[in-house]
């Protein structure tokens, strides 16, 4: 067999093979196409539900804010719901095209989605239990005066903020073990520090406790 036979073979080989694939590309790309349409329809039917429920009022009452005019968390939900549909799609479209490994990467980031999911409730329920606690430490510690309410404020209002960040993290499962070693250390450090203050504070008060039992003694 010649060079040009040879190549001529691979040429034909190669042709031949593309021709058999195109049908399998050709339905990928319907797929791929529907899914991305059916996945906006959606998207748009989730902002429409959560703008009639007004859940931007929700969280402007919650937060003692103002309405806004969008919802970032009514985009989020709806993209998440927007990328489900098109992965969901997606999956088949990657096996008409026989990409196994593709289609392995999609199946495990469907898999993950819910917690993405569950990651924006924690954020929103999170961040609204901030606001709240802010305002009700504020209006309890009114007594001590404007700038002392708000610092009191404020430091519950960002301790509880961390710690929703460190849940959300946790459950998207970013850095899980350095945020696991994190929590660990602030509740071994908040339990420290409230030993040695009640320690330092039980010392004055059993020290007085002693001297008022010596008195009582020496009387009798």
């Amino acid at each position: 067999m010649t060079i040009g036979d040879a190549v001529t073979s691979t040429l034909i080989g190669a042709l031949s093979s593309f021709a058999s694939f195109i049908p399998q590309l050709i339905a990928g790309i319907i797929i791929l196409v529907i899914g991305v349409i059916v996945a906006a329809v959606l998207r748009e039917v989730v902002l429409r539900v959560l703008n009639f429920v007004k859940i931007e009022g929700w969280f402007a009452k919650i937060s003692g804010g103002k309405q806004p005019r969008e919802s970032a968390w009514a985009k989020i939900l709806a993209e998440l719901v927007r990328w489900t549909v098109v992965i969901l799609f997606l999956i088949p479209a990657a096996e008409a095209w026989t990409l196994p490994r593709v289609t392995e990467v999609l199946n495990q980031l469907l898999v993950y989605i819910p917690n993405v999911l569950v990651a924006v409730v924690v954020g929103f329920v999170g961040f609204a239990v901030a606001n709240i606690t802010f305002d009700v430490v504020k209006n309890t510690a009114v007594s001590l005066g404007s700038e002392s309410s708000n610092l009191l404020g404020h430091i519950a209002r960002y301790a509880i903020i961390f710690f929703t960040i460190l849940v959300v993290l946790n459950q998207l499962g970013i850095a899980a073990d350095l945020i696991r070693i994190l929590f660990t250390g602030i509740v071994v450090m908040i339990a420290l520090a409230g030993g040695i203050a009640f320690g330092l504070g039980g010392q004055t008060v059993a020290k007085r406790m002693f001297e008022e039992l010596l008195k009582k003694l020496e009387e009798k």
